[in-house]
């Protein structure tokens, strides 16, 4: 196998939604580095993957998410290959893989992406309506700057049909009070149509929840116990 590195994308919730040649790629690789090892052991367990894995997780610090960069390149240009597995989903977006990708790539090393489910792509194919031009925040900032981002979108509305994030479900009720006041803050208010709440997606509990802004916060506010899992939101919004 040759020595880059491989983005591997893993299911976001059903372990059955694994590729075929994310399967292969993992089992033929030199080394797995994971955002979290527990969460993949039980991924690389349920398809038999003995392999040799290591953690690469941003939540240790900045000092040592490089100084595992570091050791990554050295196992390539030794000639090892490496995979990338984040908790879920596909690398790169909400997790260390963007300063893993960059430094790669400033060390003359290829890369080759596997693709596989995204929570982004999946709650687009649900929602039922137009999105040919959507606008992805990731996860909003959870203080600072929150309010702040919230009020300019309404700024993008002449431009996207929908606004996709990601959020957790500790602060889910906060956020559509927050979509609240900002569809009703007079001149910069941001004219919202619909609002999804993709919950738990392709897990048991999976649930689509659509609505409008106060319709959707009163179910989650009268069903306390749904307030758990991953959720992705995507706000429609008014042409």
């Amino acid at each position: 196998m040759e020595n880059n590195l491989y983005i591997v994308a893993t299911p976001i919730g059903n372990l059955e939604d694994m590729t075929l040649r994310a399967i292969r790629i993992l089992k033929e690789v030199d080394l797995i580095a994971a955002e979290d090892t527990r969460h993949t052991h039980i991924l690389l367990n349920h398809y038999q993957i003995k392999n040799r894995l290591i953690s690469f997780r941003e939540a240790a610090g900045r000092a040592k998410v490089d100084s595992d960069i570091d050791y990554i390149i050295s196992e390539i240009n030794s000639g090892k290959s490496v995979a990338y597995v984040s908790d879920a989903g596909t690398p790169g977006l909400s997790d260390p893989g963007q300063y893993l990708v960059r430094r790669v790539i400033e060390a003359g090393i290829s890369i080759v992406p596997i693709p596989g489910s995204s929570a982004l792509a999946t709650a687009i194919s649900i929602v039922g309506f137009h999105c040919q031009n959507i606008l992805f925040l990731g996860f909003l900032p959870k203080k600072k700057g929150r309010q702040t981002l919230l009020t300019n979108l309404s700024n993008s509305q002449k431009i996207y049909d929908a606004i996709v994030f990601y959020e957790n479900t500790h602060r889910l009720i906060q956020t559509l009070e927050d979509l609240s006041n900002v569809e009703t803050n007079g001149r910069s208010s941001l004219q919202i149509e619909t609002v999804v709440v993709c919950r738990e997606m392709t897990k048991i509990y999976e649930e689509f929840v659509r609505g409008s802004v106060g319709e959707v916060k009163e179910y989650f506010e009268k069903n306390p116990n749904k307030l758990k899992g991953e959720v992705t939101v995507v706000v429609k919004i008014k042409k």
